[in-house]
């Protein structure tokens, strides 16, 4: 049988190098894909939840009065769920998980959902409406209930939460709300004295521009200086400045001018169309005029104690939310069980930026936590 297979194989082999195609017909069929529909049902083929007990859902859910977008995709429904809550205010994560949560959703159920003023779920709302509402209070509620919708649709009496950047905030409201909802609040890029980490990223930005002589950044950093002042608010205009200088200089992505290499990402999204991903940072722009300012001048770093276990991921050189300030308020927090993990290759954006990392810091820090709860499912 052997060799009746390997003389199949080579006859295969002939007949291919008996008829070459030409050049010409090779340039009459050009590669794929030719279009975003031919390279996001790629992307959508190759990560699909085929597994008998997988997951796969992308639908509106009612989250706090209004229609709310929600992921949730995972290979075993047995596995702890892990609900993302992505930053910004309105810097969604769906549309770029494609490329950093797929390794994931083989250890956890992933739930992600685009928050009000946020992708899809601004653009199935109207604007006018949602205004009134957008207010701490609100978005925490909305966090409350979407872990509520999590814990009850999913089967689970805990999950855990990530909370990224302004997501940090929310999740640190539920860690220290709810704790018997969490197997463990986990913070990336995690906020704690806001107004000394826009200073720091100031400080930051302008010693690199003045190390390279940029007469353009120290130009418009001087602009804005005193920056950050102690009490008092930060004009928007004046914090779009120092973050363009600070993702220039390596503070939102490391090594990189920016965080196009991660924003280009959404643009292969499967779970968007192309007239919905054309707009889905309208959400992003609406949102900070309402909640950015705000969010920069909180100091949360008086949170001393948590009653559920903390694991805080943090970017080396993130300098968009300043990752020093994260460690030494980490070190005075009192938790069932704490886990710092530094990324020396990241700023910001540590899953996107070390993804394989990320994966394995989950599996070793956090989904140990559920298991030992009996919450395991089958790793």
């Amino acid at each position: 049988m052997a060799v009746a297979a390997g003389l199949s194989l080579g006859a295969g082999r002939a007949a291919a190098i008996a008829a070459p195609a030409t050049a010409q017909q090779v340039a009459a069929k050009p590669p794929k894909p030719n279009s975003r529909a031919e390279a996001t049902a790629i992307i959508a083929n190759a990560r699909k939840i085929l597994t008998p007990n997988g997951v796969e859902r992308l639908e509106a859910v009612r989250i706090g009065g209004i229609e709310q977008w929600v992921s949730v995709r995972g290979a075993d429904r047995r596995n702890p769920v892990l609900l993302h809550i992505h930053g910004g205010p309105g810097y969604i994560s769906i549309p770029m998980s494609w490329w950093f949560s797929r390794g994931w959703e083989e250890y956890f159920t992933v739930v992600q959902w685009d928050q009000r003023a946020a992708g899809k779920t601004q653009l199935i709302n109207d604007p006018a409406t949602i205004a009134p509402t957008l207010t701490f209070e609100r978005m925490v509620a909305d966090a409350e209930e979407m872990v509520g919708w999590a814990r009850q649709t999913l089967g689970k009496e805990k999950i855990f939460v990530t909370g990224h950047s302004w997501g940090s905030y929310l999740g640190l409201q539920l860690a220290q709300r709810h704790p018997d909802w969490l197997h463990a609040y986990i913070g990336v890029g995690q906020i704690t004295d806001f107004p000394e980490s826009e200073r720091r990223g100031w400080r930051f930005a302008m010693d690199a521009a003045r190390r390279e002589g940029n007469a353009a950044a120290i130009r418009d950093l001087e602009s804005i200086a005193p920056y950050s002042p102690p009490g008092q608010i930060v004009p928007l205009k004046d914090i779009y400045t120092q973050r363009r200088w600070v993702e220039f200089y390596g503070g939102t992505m490391a090594y990189r001018h920016g965080n196009q290499a991660e924003g280009d990402l959404a643009d292969l999204s499967p779970d968007y169309t192309d007239a919905e991903i054309g707009r889905i940072w309208e959400g992003n722009a609406f949102g900070e005029r309402y909640l950015l300012q705000k969010l920069l001048s909180l100091d949360l770093s008086q949170v001393r104690t948590l009653k559920c276990p903390l694991i805080v991921f943090a970017g080396r050189h993130d300098m968009n939310v300043n990752a020093d300030l994260a460690a030494q308020w980490f070190a005075t927090v009192t938790a069932p069980a704490k886990h710092l993990v530094w990324f020396e290759h990241s700023a910001h954006l540590p899953m996107t930026e070390e993804r394989g990392k990320y994966l394995v810091s989950l599996l070793r820090y956090a989904r140990p936590l559920a298991e030992r709860a009996g919450d395991g499912g089958e790793a």
